[in-house]
């Protein structure tokens, strides 16, 4: 079996692109279906899976018994469930393979692969995605043991390094290019659409830097009182969205919705009532929740989540010291993994020699004590304690030494080469 990973990211793909691709919500609950039905009879292309849908990229993992047919598969399921073209999207890709995966997602759940080094909000959607996966039956014992060891690993840099000691996320990104656009938040209305996750650190983030109060917008209102209620805000529903576009200085719109829910049409109309005032968006949505037209409207000023690539904070140097002993904790969490992963090959072939072993033991001890007919019970014990003894020993060495090998390039060979000469095979 093989782990393989298929993936974009920012650094390979535009918010256009990535958006096309996006898995979130009810598609990512019916593209692990697609992908991997719970019910599906083996053989399949792709035994388990695990997709990761985050603001910054989509990556599907997954465990395969030819690793090029399931990289194959995961590019067809992608054209097939969003219909649209393997050209148009296949130079954006990037694959990985057993190591190189693991190394990845580690990577990732530190934070270290991150548009900002060292955000904390990707450990969370990490182990997010490995629950839902699990929830739909796609996941399995190695994809389990991978996502919990990614999120261990996430944990130990986080813990162990300060690469995230002054926080820094998309939300915080944003409300300081805000904040550099607008000149100050002080006295500034802003408004915030969508109250999950995102739009909750946005809500944070702005109080912090210094804005006075929010509005809130979100599908579900009572979730939008119940964030701007945390900050001294006011809530709007999504309907008086329009009147709210026409009040305030700065949106800052983060919701999970698969498609825009800020129109051209709207801000047209909320910009007729403001009377020249400008107005800034920001959306830090995947799919982008803000239409791209709005940006042509006069007076709009309209940036999205790639915008913010070039407007990270550059002068986190301490974070940017802590990268290589965090690299250092990823790549020795990766070779525990690894070093478990790599032994799973070897197991059943130490199971079926030891069954072998111990089938002929039992044929030999039977043997010997129906010649043996005047041995006591105890003697009789001390026969079969003597034959598993020497069984125990014989095996041991290697037993011991087929695990080592597991862990190297050479695993594969010894263990074809042990099932040949002990025939484990053939029906003993």
């Amino acid at each position: 079996m093989h782990l393989i990973c298929v993936g974009l990211s920012h650094h390979t793909a535009t918010v256009e692109l990535r958006e096309r691709l996006a898995l979130s919500g009810g598609k990512l609950r019916a593209g692990l279906m697609h992908l991997r039905p719970a019910d599906a009879d083996p053989p399949l292309d792709i035994h388990e899976a695990v997709v990761l849908n985050t603001c910054n990229r989509l990556e599907v993992y997954g465990l395969a018994q030819d690793a090029e047919a399931g990289i194959g598969r995961i590019s067809e399921f992608l054209s097939e469930f969003h219909g649209v073209p393997t050209s148009s999207f296949a130079p954006h890709l990037y694959t990985y393979r057993d190591e190189e995966v693991a190394h990845h997602l580690f990577r990732v759940a530190a934070g270290l692969d991150s548009m900002i080094v060292g955000e904390s909000e990707v450990l969370g959607q990490v182990r997010e995605a490995h629950e839902v996966a699990r929830g739909h039956g796609a996941a399995g014992q190695v994809t389990t043991k991978l996502f919990d060891d990614a999120v261990r690993a996430g944990r130990r840099v986080r813990h162990e390094t300060v690469i995230n000691e002054r926080p820094a996320s998309v939300p915080s990104a944003a409300v300081r290019l805000a904040r550099e656009l607008h000149g100050s938040l002080t006295g500034a209305n802003v408004l915030v659409v969508g109250a999950g996750e995102m739009g909750a650190l946005t809500a944070k983030a702005l109080m912090n830097r210094g804005a006075d109060g929010i509005i809130v917008s979100n599908r579900s209102y009572p979730r939008a009182v119940q964030l701007s209620n945390e900050w001294d805000g006011c809530a709007v529903t999504f309907d008086r969205l329009t009147e709210a576009l026409a009040e305030v200085d700065i949106v800052i719109s983060a919701t999970g919705a698969p498609h825009p829910v800020i129109m051209d049409d709207m801000v047209s109309e909320a910009m007729t009532q403001r009377r020249h005032r400008p107005l800034l968006i920001i959306d830090i949505a995947v799919p982008r929740d803000v239409e791209p037209d709005v940006a042509e409207i006069a007076g709009v000023t309209l940036h999205d989540i790639d915008d913010l690539t070039c407007r990270v904070d550059h002068n986190l140097e301490q974070r940017r010291a802590e990268v290589p002993e965090a690299e250092a904790i990823v790549a020795g969490e990766a070779d525990c993994f690894m070093a478990w992963f790599n032994a799973l090959d070897v197991v059943p072939t130490i199971v079926d020699l030891r069954q072998q072993a111990e089938a002929v033991r039992e044929a030999e001890v039977d043997r010997a004590l129906r010649q043996l007919r005047d041995l006591s019970e105890e003697e009789q014990e001390v026969v079969e304690i003597l034959s598993k003894r020497i069984i125990n020993k014989l095996l041991h060495e290697p037993t011991v030494r087929l695990k080592h090998h597991a862990n190297g390039h050479s695993g594969f060979y010894y263990t074809e080469t042990l099932r040949e000469l002990f025939a484990l095979d053939e029906a003993i």
